[in-house]
């Protein structure tokens, strides 16, 4: 192999570790950043430890307590097959309320109690997250499909 060859190799190497490294970089980098979307049967079958996730469902009616403080709020997110407590401590927003739509980020405690750092709730009366509607439904489907099992067995 002549000394032009050898070089033209060593700086192909070189470039094709470069890419790789910023491409290990890249995707490490996004990684971090992406967030999950959990309902709460989700999460029951499906333990995530300490990582930012976003929970969605809807705010089980009577379930609203809030703290003397007057910024933390404990309150109940259901799929209408199982449910999560959630703790948040800041603003809510204008339309959270009991019996609507809502989608928290934040993380799970050992005590499987999930801590929000945000708070979101639906629009208006006709809008519902897309990823909420579609874990309703597979909740329901879910718990359907156990029933109609325990009553053909």
């Amino acid at each position: 192999m002549t000394s032009r060859k050898k070089r033209r190799l060593y700086i192909l190497l070189l470039a094709m570790l470069g890419l790789g490294s910023a491409t290990a970089l890249a995707l490490t980098a996004f990684q971090d950043n992406l967030v999950f979307f959990y309902s709460p049967t989700d999460l029951i079958r499906q333990p995530v430890g300490r990582r930012t996730i976003r929970l969605g469902g809807m705010v089980e009616k009577g379930s609203l307590q809030r703290a003397a403080d007057g910024q933390t709020v404990a309150f109940t997110v259901t799929d209408m097959v199982n449910k999560i407590g959630v703790t948040f401590t800041g603003q809510l927003p204008d339309l959270f309320r009991e019996g609507q739509g809502v989608v928290a980020e934040g993380t799970v405690r050992p005590d499987g109690v999930f801590v929000a750092h945000e708070v979101l709730a639906k629009h208006d009366e006709n809008y519902m997250p897309p990823e909420v509607a579609d874990a309703l439904k597979r909740a329901k489907g879910d718990a359907q499909h156990a029933t109609s099992t325990l009553v053909t067995r």
